[in-house]
């Protein structure tokens, strides 16, 4: 049996506790500065207050001043930290890691270098343990459709584990893997942490379409929806992320399976981008809604940032035709003008000949 330690008590790496419980291995999970109160509670009675519920029995609850000696004869580190706290993460463990650990990321997240080329979060992570004089850990993803309250639930979630070594990803899903918790281990890092991290971005735009319908002028008397254009946007996303794994160099088949069309399909289930979306959809400029939205931490807007960065220098070096990502560049004017235009229907799914 594995002892793990989960770094980061937010809902979706506690939810990873159940899983690994069931399979029997021990579990720690250490706090960051910002999880005093769920550490607390856990230590007190198991209870998370986010989840609502109780973790397994085989959960030990470590403050972030007790990290080290967490870590103590642990077999590997799941990172639950969002894509902001990525580089204190790989600071923090660097000051008290004392060897190399297989380490798994549930975080989403993309950076552009200097020449525009997208970072995965993974590849951030290890270079910023490496130059905090941590130890060379390799870190190892983790993408697809899956809810932290339904995983804890024990409902049926499907993912894979990449790694950019396959028997690392192996070795991971044997040891998460149960019932409930299937897992289809790969050793293709780069396109699963793209299409995971892209859906974020591209389900700000479902909603805005489902906010259409929040408009005074959108009422009908039927109660019609806005499903039509919303499937629409979907689609669109989905050709997006595939073109832009594509031009990358990589692998597209993940932008239309699980780390892509089924984990955006279950962001635009509900969730932070897509309420971001609707509440711009309904007409609020972006500050009005940020405003309604405080505290909330919003990925997708760092993605869009980072797309922003990336796409003149790719354009640049001939990667990339800017006329295949009509709703990517719909996206980067909503956040540079701070309100929600028009969907560009009629410059979607350029791929489609008559």
């Amino acid at each position: 049996m594995a002892t793990a330690v989960i770094f980061g008590a937010g809902v979706m790496g506690s939810a990873t506790s159940f899983p690994l419980c069931d399979n029997g291995h021990s579990v720690r999970l250490v706090g960051t500065h910002l999880d005093g109160e769920i550490i607390s509670r856990v230590k007190a009675r198991r209870y998370h207050p986010d989840l609502r519920k109780n973790l397994p029995s085989g959960v030990e609850a470590f403050e972030l001043t007790e990290l080290e000696r967490a870590l103590d004869g642990a077999d590997f580190i799941l990172s639950g930290v969002n894509s902001y706290g990525v580089r204190w993460s790989a600071q923090t463990l660097a000051k008290v890691l004392q060897k190399p650990l297989p380490i798994i990321a549930i975080t989403k997240g993309l950076e552009a270098d200097a020449n525009g080329d997208l970072l995965s979060l993974t590849t951030v992570y290890e270079r910023a343990l490496a130059e905090a004089g941590g130890p060379a850990c390799s870190v190892s993803a983790i993408g697809g459709p899956c809810i932290a309250g339904e995983l804890a639930a024990r409902r049926h979630s499907c993912v894979v584990f990449a790694s950019d070594n396959r028997k690392r990803s192996l070795w991971f899903a044997d040891i998460f893997r149960t019932s409930y918790y299937h897992i289809w281990p790969s050793a293709e890092v780069y396109p699963l942490e793209i299409a995971v991290a892209l859906k974020n971005a591209y389900t700000l735009p479902v909603g805005i379409a489902c906010g259409l319908l929040d408009r005074p002028e959108s009422e009908d008397s039927a109660g019609a929806c806005m499903h039509n254009p919303a499937a629409a946007v979907f689609g669109q996303g989905v050709n997006e992320i595939k073109y832009l794994v594509k031009s990358s160099g990589y692998n597209d088949s993940f932008a239309s399976s699980l780390p892509g069309a089924g984990d955006y399909y279950v962001t635009c289930a509900g969730g932070r981008n897509m309420r971001l979306g609707r509440l711009l959809g309904s007409g609020k400029t972006m500050a009005e809604a940020r405003k309604e939205m405080e505290g909330i931490t919003m990925e997708s807007l760092s993605i869009i940032s980072s797309m922003a960065a990336a796409l003149p220098r790719l354009k640049e070096r001939g990667i990339i035709d800017m006329d295949r990502l009509p709703l990517l560049n719909y996206l980067i004017r909503t956040v540079e003008e701070g309100v929600a235009e028009p969907l560009p229907f009629n410059k979607f799914f350029p791929e489609i000949h008559f």
